[in-house]
């Protein structure tokens, strides 16, 4: 999953207007920044979030990043040609959270 986010954040870092281009309309007039801007810190993000999950550092908080980002993705953009692997990458993110969360037994 860490290969995967990373991948995708050099993709969109290489072309962030091309990826803009998936961004629904709706979304569009939400945006406080240009659109190829927000693409460039989407990049960003995904390639520090992948190379979070590579080094397995408190993987439940970096399963929960990459989840609330998912679903912000596919809020966003619609489910897709593109985004549906995101539906399976959701659910290996959700997992990471919940398999190494830090559960007290009482």
């Amino acid at each position: 999953m860490g290969i995967t986010f990373f991948w995708i954040g050099a993709l969109i870092f290489k072309e962030p207007s091309a990826w803009a281009g998936y961004i629904a309309s709706w979304a569009k007039g939400l945006l406080v920044l240009p659109e190829a801007r927000v693409m460039m810190l989407t990049a960003i993000f995904d390639i520090a979030l992948g190379l979070w999950l590579l080094t397995g550092i408190k993987p439940w908080v970096s399963g929960l990043l990459a989840t609330a980002h998912l679903a912000l993705v596919l809020i966003v953009v619609g489910i897709n040609a593109i985004t549906v692997r995101d539906i399976g990458l959701l659910a290996a993110a959700l997992s990471l959270t919940i398999n190494y969360f830090p559960y007290r037994k009482i």
